[in-house]
């Protein structure tokens, strides 16, 4: 059986993730509920992926590293070497991922960014969505979606509100 990746991820109403500088103070200050079920998911992984982008804005913004009791791999084409809470990999996304998805464990969480969310979109490699849709309109910045994509049937497996934001939970339908 293959491990599954979900997409845990929030989007301004407009479809963007971030302003056109990574700003996620929008973000940040939105009205939610409670940790706008952050720990369920983070409890159902045991394994971390992530461009280098993503990892430099968590380093640089939050602090101690958050992902310290789970596998964290950050794909780069600049770092090598491997520090006390990620491995830096510099290996093709979409073949490590495969093989990564192959091994045994929980599901994977795929963080960010957009150039890998749109890889694993080009390859379908995404299990789960679970969007949270954040009462702004950015107007630009980094869409969560680049085009062209290709089609892709989900089942809705739950909404739930977190104060001003709307979390919908979608599972990819596979073909048979």
């Amino acid at each position: 059986m293959s491990r599954e990746i979900v997409v845990f991820i929030a989007a301004s109403l407009d479809g963007f993730i971030a302003k056109e500088n990574d700003d996620l103070q929008w973000l940040e200050e939105t009205e939610g509920e409670g940790d706008n079920g952050y720990s369920d998911m983070y409890q159902s992984i045991d394994t971390v992926i992530m461009g280098k982008r993503t990892y430099d804005y968590i380093v640089e913004h939050i602090e101690p590293f958050p992902y310290t009791d789970k596998k964290c791999y950050v794909f780069t084409t600049t770092q090598t070497e491997k520090n006390e809470h990620v491995e830096f990999v510099q290996e093709d996304i979409v073949t490590f991922t495969k093989q990564l998805k192959a091994q045994q464990g929980a599901k994977i969480w795929m963080v960010g960014g957009a150039s890998i969310l749109d890889a694993f979109l080009q390859e379908q490699l995404i299990d789960e969505w679970i969007i949270t849709i954040t009462p702004h309109l950015l107007g630009s910045g980094i869409p969560l979606f680049k085009y062209p994509r290709p089609f892709e049937e989900l089942k809705l497996l739950e909404t739930k509100r977190y104060g001003q934001m709307v979390q919908m939970h979608y599972q990819v339908k596979k073909e048979a």
